[in-house]
């Protein structure tokens, strides 16, 4: 397998473009049972406008757990638990370049944007089905 053929793969061309999203004052209740139902490790999290102003991930939703087991309190919205700092990669990004960014990075997905908009996610699985479409 040569590299130049993964380098020509785009992540606008692996991505899931229909996405799971939260707003900020989703109940994580309801959140929670929206991940396990979806079997998603997380979702992004968007304002009334549709702009990107956090994560929730799995990971997140383990400090609700701990709540829930230390202080009988299972309860809050999304923008309490969320993680508001986001990186992002473009829809033009190479496959190739995502690869490094996932082995260099703890995290499982990204959310992509074009022309600053979402417009869909991109997980470490996309990059191994992009890297089964060209072997």
């Amino acid at each position: 397998m040569s590299d130049t053929s993964f380098t020509g793969l785009k992540v606008g061309d692996y991505m899931a473009a229909s996405l799971t999203t939260f707003k900020p004052e989703t109940e994580m209740r309801k959140a929670i049972s929206h991940l396990v139902e979806k079997r998603i490790s997380g979702a992004p999290v968007v304002d009334d406008h549709g702009n990107l102003v956090g994560m929730l991930s799995e990971q997140d939703c383990m400090r609700v757990a701990l709540s829930a087991g230390y202080h009988g309190d299972y309860g809050g919205m999304v923008k309490d638990y969320m993680n508001p700092t986001v990186t992002t990669i473009d829809a033009d990004t190479s496959i190739l370049k995502l690869a490094q960014m996932f082995v260099d990075s703890p995290y499982r997905r990204y959310p992509v944007l074009q022309n600053n908009r979402l417009v869909g996610q991109v997980s470490r699985r996309d990059v191994l089905r992009a890297l089964k479409s060209i072997g």
